[in-house]
């Protein structure tokens, strides 16, 4: 990429490929930094054989035969630029710029752990605590949400959404991680702060489920809940059916979300929407980190029984990523 004025025509030319296990979160990731990049991409799902999935990507081989059935996922003509995220994909990614005799530029998005200085670019949040000259430090996970992607998605659901009372409160449930619990006590507590909501605020509400919230947890909100959804004062998503997720954000006057997710507070954020969380029981370092960054920048609030109403600059992270990204593939 020699100059500005061949820089678009290069970039469309690009082989560009995506590397994941598959995961939708990883997937989005992987996707919002394409997309803000303004190219294609081939997007490859990955399952590492045993023992490889189930080491480190420090102690796996950056060979193809750890790939289950590698020759129908990983062959030439090899990619320009190889964008991954996700520890399964860390060992491959580095696989593939060996087979290319380094020519593959390699952005790895996410923590790789020990292999980082061997990617060209890693693009992590800043409460990793990562640094060094290959890194790009950004406030929350890299997303594809964008003001064209919200309006399309408007336009969705707009017979479920349009009886719900105003004003809406999207609430997103997150679920156990390595750090937070989603147990019975907290399932209820969020059951009974919903319900208030709903009842003595005149919220109407638009809760999503995620795969990692418990069946246990869904099928208590859902019990305390019946009334309201019956009444068309609650729509409530828990795989029954088409994901409205983006459209839940779309529509949103205030955004509710758990604490154990990353991704989906990033998310929102794009939206310019309060963001209350609510915080679950066992935080981390890592994640108080995160949350406190985004407190700090006036994007979220603690959740304290109620939502407060404010504005905030929104985020802008994935254009300076992209801008950035094709300045290390300039030099």
């Amino acid at each position: 990429m020699s100059n500005s004025s061949n820089l678009n025509k290069e970039l469309k030319s690009m082989k560009t490929w995506i590397l994941t296990d598959g995961q939708k979160g990883m997937v989005n990731q992987c996707l919002g930094l394409t997309s803000a990049l303004g190219i294609s991409a081939f997007s490859k799902d990955i399952n590492l054989n045993i023992p490889w999935k189930w080491l480190p990507p420090s102690l796996t081989p950056k060979q193809f035969y750890i790939i289950s059935d590698y020759k129908n996922y990983i062959s030439p003509p090899w990619p320009d630029l190889l964008i991954a995220t996700g520890r399964k994909s860390v060992a491959p990614a580095l696989a593939v710029k060996k087979a290319n005799n380094g020519k593959t530029f390699c952005v790895q998005i996410q923590n790789p752990g020990a292999c980082y200085k061997r990617f060209d670019t890693v693009v992590v949040p800043f409460h990793d605590k990562i640094s060094g000259d290959n890194v790009i430090s950004t406030l929350g996970s890299l997303h594809g949400v964008t003001p064209k992607v919200l309006d399309e998605a408007k336009q969705r659901f707009l017979g479920d959404i349009a009886s719900i009372p105003r004003p809406l409160v999207t609430v997103l449930l997150g679920g156990s991680n390595s750090t937070y619990r989603m147990n019975r006590t907290i399932s209820n507590k969020i059951a009974s702060d919903l319900l208030h909501l709903c009842s003595s605020k005149g919220y109407g509400l638009a809760i999503s489920s995620s795969p990692r919230t418990p069946l246990e947890t869904i099928k208590i909100i859902k019990d305390r809940l019946t009334d309201k959804i019956n009444e068309k004062k609650v729509f409530f998503w828990y795989g029954n059916g088409s994901n409205p997720y983006m459209s839940f954000l779309a529509h949103a006057d205030a955004i509710l979300i758990t604490s154990d997710s990353v991704n989906m507070i990033s998310e929102a954020s794009a939206t310019g929407k309060p963001i209350s969380v609510l915080h679950l029981p066992n935080a981390s370092n890592k994640f108080n980190r995160f949350h406190t960054a985004m407190n700090q920048a006036g994007v979220t609030r603690p959740f304290k029984g109620d939502i407060e109403s404010w504005s905030y600059k929104i985020p802008d992270y994935m254009k300076d990523v992209a801008s950035e990204i094709l300045i290390r593939m300039d030099k």
